[in-house]
């Protein structure tokens, strides 16, 4: 079904708790993944050796943002009061946390699974176009699991519409032993906690920042060494939770919309890749 006549159905709060759905496994070796594909197409859980990596539904907050590990598309993290400006237009999105727009439309929507083998699946998701996203397009996901990783794409084309377009994940790790993380500049966040323009030098965590990329990231989870590689140039890094820890490779800042004025031309692709390697 094409993207500008999808039916309208309204955006949850993402503080409003969102039920996995029917789940399909993938596994290969030491690892397991369980897909929620009504669920805003997101991982629900991930097992190496038997031991669960991330918060599942029931586990800390009750929220559809708070738990497995989702794609953000077609932005990531807060847009500021719901509002932006691309090529001069003025835009307006659905609120979903307070006054702001957060982690784009993708986790709170069904995807649909066109492809999938024992130890891979592919997703797709029209994007909507009307007032939760006023630009349409479509975004598929791959994941591929091999017996000491999980490797997953997203992409995103735009429609007919060029589109301003950031994208990412985020998963929600049970609270690791360690995080090996040495970041060197960060956003600044202001009062509202947004992230701001310039950048400065990082500071001591525990962090709810935003860094640009200073190379992988290492978690110490139950006894083992998980290793995060992405080529997105952006690390959303939040810690100061007791049972949590996210890492969360982005194409962009959070607020992009409001930061730089970058668009994907009409018809054109974005692509990046998020690979999680256990040792």
């Amino acid at each position: 079904m094409a993207a500008d006549i999808l039916p309208k159905v309204p955006l949850a709060a993402a503080d409003s708790p969102l039920p996995p759905g029917h789940l399909l496994r993938i596994g290969n070796g030491n690892v397991s993944v369980d897909l929620a594909p009504e669920a805003g197409g997101r991982i629900a859980q991930i097992r190496f050796r038997g031991s669960e990596q991330l918060i599942g539904p029931d586990d800390g907050w009750p929220a559809m943002i708070a738990w497995g590990c989702y794609p953000m598309v077609p932005w990531a993290g807060r847009v500021r009061h719901a509002r932006f400006r691309s090529a001069g237009v003025a835009q307006t999105l659905e609120a979903n946390m307070g006054p702001h727009a957060i982690h784009g439309v993708g986790f709170a929507l069904p995807w649909e699974v066109i492809e999938r083998t024992a130890t891979s699946a592919v997703l797709t998701l029209a994007l909507p176009r009307d007032s939760r996203w006023p630009y349409g397009g479509t975004a598929k996901q791959s994941i591929h699991v091999e017996s000491d990783r999980l490797r997953m794409t997203l992409t995103v084309v735009a429609g007919e519409q060029a589109m301003p377009v950031v994208m990412g994940w985020h998963p929600w790790f049970r609270k690791p032993e360690r995080l090996e993380f040495s970041p060197v500049c960060m956003y600044p966040r202001d009062a509202e906690g947004m992230a701001t323009l310039p950048t400065v030098p990082a500071i001591p965590g525990p962090w709810d920042d935003c860094f640009q990329k200073e190379g992988d990231v290492v978690l110490r989870l139950g006894g083992n060494r998980l290793k995060l590689v992405s080529d997105c140039t952006h690390w959303v890094v939040f810690d100061a939770m007791a049972h949590a820890t996210c890492v969360e490779p982005q194409s962009g800042p959070p607020d992009a919309f409001n930061l730089c004025d970058d668009v994907l031309p009409s018809g054109g692709t974005m692509e990046r890749s998020f690979t999680m390697i256990w040792t």
